[in-house]
């Protein structure tokens, strides 16, 4: 069994950041249409609370982030002024979008900002430094600032120069969002209040192994669907149609199965689904027992007795973690057992973990995202999480002094 966090980092509210020049990694890496235009600010949202307490101290704020993936070239639709703009409006304060995020004029702008202010660097990722992680690259980033502070959890599970290199040059610290983060999963990990379950969807279970391995010794109750449910059903010898199969995998799908028999873990599957040729909406569907998968069909959503079935025993427990859809909930046809498993924990008298990437999505789009406990604003650093993976974005910050 890992520990999830070994030891207690440093955070912001445990420093002195008046009149210092502070570096703060973000995670702004937002979504963007196609004409260029934010269409979800809530990772940008997430990061106020730490920004502003920083202004309210005096700070001099220095932001950081990637956008996209530009593939170490500058990219006009993934500047990131557009990102200022919006954050300038949800602070009623100016927040300066600089060219480029090192350089002599990076450092002038720097150089003449005053206590309060806020000035955000031009995407990291235009310099193919940030992803090599690069030393020379993170120590000119480390030059601007007196205090790093990482608030991207999102970003943490990636060993890049901002995350893991800027932290070899300054004092580093955790942002608010980033304790927040870390502390939601580390007390459901290794303190739940029980009987505690986990919910597992997604596409692929290749994906989610290491997840499974570890939770498997800490859960009571084992919930699996989404389109991994078939790699589950294919080593039981179900019919799965044209469902993707990772044949590979089979053996330790059994693995996971056996061990969560000797741990006592009820480990439940979709007892139907809901198929279609296509994974397309206006697309002919049926509801099939999970055995009889027809040739042909691929599996979509969990069936309506497996939602039943599912909320039920959801409703009995009191700590619920839940990574990946049970469905193409994207497709109103095949959304019904992601929003029916989202109700059921919004209604739940306990504590609801909602981790990240599709989840997160899933329940902001159902619009119960406030009915949580915490939702979570990282995919993969979630995931690594819920694996018992240490994130090296935390790993990288000051040990707290004391418990």
């Amino acid at each position: 069994m890992q520990n999830v966090i070994p030891r207690r980092k440093k955070t912001v509210r445990e420093i002195d950041v008046t009149s210092k020049r502070v570096l703060v990694r973000t995670d702004f890496n937002v979504p963007l249409d196609e004409a260029g235009a934010i269409t979800d600010d809530t990772r940008i949202r997430a990061s106020l609370p730490t920004i502003q307490y920083l202004c309210e101290r005096g700070a001099r704020v220095i932001l950081c982030s990637h956008l996209g993936r530009p593939q170490g070239r500058v990219e006009g639709r993934l500047r990131l002024a557009l990102v200022a703009n919006r954050l300038s409006l949800l602070l009623d304060r100016p927040v300066a979008a600089l060219h480029d995020c090192i350089g002599p004029e990076v450092e002038s702008a720097v150089a003449a900002m005053n206590d309060g202010d806020i000035v955000l660097l031009e995407n990291l990722r235009f310099h193919p430094e940030e992803k090599k992680d690069d030393p020379a690259f993170a120590e000119g980033l480390a030059s601007l600032a007196e205090i790093y502070v990482n608030d991207a959890f999102g970003a943490s599970h990636r060993a890049h120069a901002s995350i893991v290199g800027v932290p070899n040059y300054l004092p580093a610290v955790a942002g608010l969002l980033l304790e927040r983060e870390v502390n939601a999963f580390t007390r459901i990990l290794q303190n739940p209040e029980r009987p505690f379950a986990v919910v597992i969807g997604g596409a692929k279970v290749s994906d989610k192994l290491e997840l499974l391995d570890n939770v498997i010794s800490r859960v009571d109750l084992l919930l699996i669907g989404g389109g991994m449910a078939a790699t589950f059903f294919a080593s039981r010898g179900y019919r799965t149609g044209a469902s993707q199969v990772e044949t590979d995998r089979l053996d330790e799908v059994r693995r996971v199965e056996k061990n969560a028999e000797r741990r006592g873990v009820r480990l439940l599957l979709p007892s139907d689904v809901i198929v279609a040729e296509r994974l397309e909406a206006g697309v002919p569907n049926r509801v099939v027992p999970a055995t009889e998968v027809p040739d042909g069909q691929i599996i979509a959503d969990i069936g309506p007795a497996a939602v039943d079935e599912f909320s039920r025993e959801l409703r009995a427990v009191r700590t619920v973690a839940w990574n990946g859809p049970v469905g193409v909930f994207e497709i109103p046809e095949f959304a019904e057992g992601t929003r029916r498993i989202a109700a059921t924990l919004a209604n739940l008298d306990g504590t609801t973990v909602i981790g990240g990437g599709s989840t997160t999505d899933a329940v902001q789009r159902f619009g119960l995202a406030d009915e949580m406990t915490h939702v979570s604003t990282g995919g993969g650093a979630a995931l690594a999480m819920l694996a018992g993976k240490p994130l090296p974005g935390v790993e990288a910050l000051d040990d707290a002094e004391g418990p």
